[in-house]
């Protein structure tokens, strides 16, 4: 069903969304904005190892990818390929670069047609633009195991067309029933509700987690530092979010959720074997999460507190030569608010058989602030409504042919826009999924975002 650990992960600040503005493949969203698609958060694999997979699928092991860059002429298409990956058994080090080549194409198509006679000179003239530093960037990771549970990862990247690097440390450690993650990266890239990047200089975090249980409680812990002003990534001006602004913050947050079958047709062996002429085949589905036709409710429930420490940034105005970031949001040093998802679910089809076996469907609810909802309804707050207004997430898969599925994720904000009442699109993400049966549960995911006017190829695993 769709996921619902959004809705308690969406008020830290480590939950990824995919992008491919960086070469990491992913930014963070902002905490306590409206949950995310589930289409676009990112996958569980590292970049590095997804590459490394998908590059058996691609001629010359070259992954192309869009993305609107900082300067329109080096235009929105990219190449990526996996450089280097070097290991052992408890170590593994991996270099990925990127080429933009729509500059280069026009500025040498501009120089052969400009030309009297195509000389050597020419040509010469030609082939120097293939040495212009904002058509390359690259990135470095590494990942050391320290023990079975215990893992560090560093990586740093370096985008042709800026200064500078994006530095990133992680040290990942594994308890019985609960994660603990250490994160801190130098600048961190930030995705908000409108789909506008900002850049935090520098953002650390450390965060426990309860691993899910039958119970249905799960509860998390964090400690965040921002520090310095943030700024608006690709833009000349914005507001910036409250929650990115300078400080330290404590958090907590704890849920409940449950699940409920209304029917559910179990796999039997029959499904699993088929008999021919030639005898019986073993004939799994593409998917082990999608093997059983159902429909299912589901739901969670939770509550977060939050304390600011420091100096409170949020209504102090900073004014840079190439930005000007301003933010009228008040952050309160203690806050505490009540969120909430339910969803539906119905899937006709095992997804076994190459066409027509599977058709599913999940309505996802969410409400990320019960209290400023309800303070809208019933006192009309001013406030964003765009922030407060409830979501309503749609998801649509259909299987094409085989192992392949098309799948489309829809965001409606259930309030007006532009002085009309009723729902609207807020965001859509539309996606070409091939089923990989070997990994159990396993995918190459082809999306494309048409409010961010992005789109990439990733691998993801265990993940609807």
């Amino acid at each position: 069903m769709a996921n619902l650990e959004s809705a308690i992960d969406c008020g830290f600040w480590d939950q990824s969304i995919s992008t491919p503005k960086t070469l990491e493949g992913s930014a963070k969203t902002v905490p306590g904005e409206p949950f995310p698609l589930d289409g676009a958060r990112a996958s569980k694999a590292l970049r590095i190892q997804q590459l490394s997979l998908l590059k058996n699928g691609f001629p010359l092991g070259i992954i192309p990818s869009m993305s609107p860059p900082s300067h329109k002429d080096l235009g929105s298409f990219s190449l990526h390929s996996l450089l280097l990956r070097p290991s052992t058994s408890n170590w593994w080090l991996g270099l990925i670069g990127q080429f933009r080549p729509k500059k280069l194409i026009s500025a040498i198509k501009t120089e052969l047609q400009s030309a009297d006679e195509l000389e050597l000179p020419v040509f010469r003239d030609a082939a120097k633009h293939f040495l212009d530093k904002s058509l390359y960037s690259i990135a470095l990771a590494t990942q050391l195991s320290l023990s079975p549970s215990t893992s560090l990862l560093w990586s740093t990247e370096r985008q042709g067309e800026k200064k500078g690097y994006r530095n990133k440390f992680k040290i990942y450690h594994q308890l019985p029933d609960h994660d603990i993650t250490l994160d801190a990266a130098w600048p961190e890239l930030f995705i908000d509700h409108k789909g506008k990047y900002w850049e935090v200089p520098e953002s650390i975090s450390l965060d426990m987690s309860s691993l899910p249980s039958d119970s249905g409680f799960l509860y998390r812990f964090g400690l965040h530092k921002n520090s310095g002003p943030p700024q608006a990534f690709n833009e000349l001006d914005g507001e910036a979010p409250a929650a990115l602004m300078p400080g330290l913050c404590a958090k907590v947050a704890l849920s409940y959720q449950k699940s409920k079958d209304i029917w559910r047709q179990k796999e039997t062996k029959e499904d699993l074997i088929i008999k021919t002429d030639k005898g019986s085949f073993w004939r799994p589905s593409y998917d082990v999460r999608l093997k059983e036709p159902h429909a299912a409710i589901s739901g969670i429930m939770g509550v977060t507190c939050a304390a600011w420490f420091g100096k409170d940034s949020t209504n102090v105005e900073s004014q840079r030569e190439d930005s000007i970031l301003t933010s009228n949001n008040k952050r309160r040093p203690l806050n505490a608010d009540l969120f909430g998802s339910a969803c539906y679910t119905l899937q006709h089809g095992q997804f076994r058989k190459l066409y027509g076996d599977l058709t599913r469907v999940d309505a996802r609810l969410d409400i990320c602030s019960l209290s400023s909802f309800a303070k809208r309804v019933f006192k009309g707050s001013s406030a964003d409504k765009s922030l407060l207004s409830p979501r309503l997430n749609l998801i649509f898969q259909q299987q094409v042919a085989g192992p392949i599925v098309f799948r489309v994720d829809s965001k409606l904000l259930l309030d007006s826009k532009a002085g009309k009442r009723g729902p609207h699109i807020e965001d859509v993400i539309y996606s070409l999924c091939y089923s990989l049966r070997l990994l159990r549960s396993g995918k190459v995911v082809a999306w494309y975002s048409p409010k961010r006017k992005e789109g990439m190829i990733e691998l993801r695993l265990f993940e609807f």
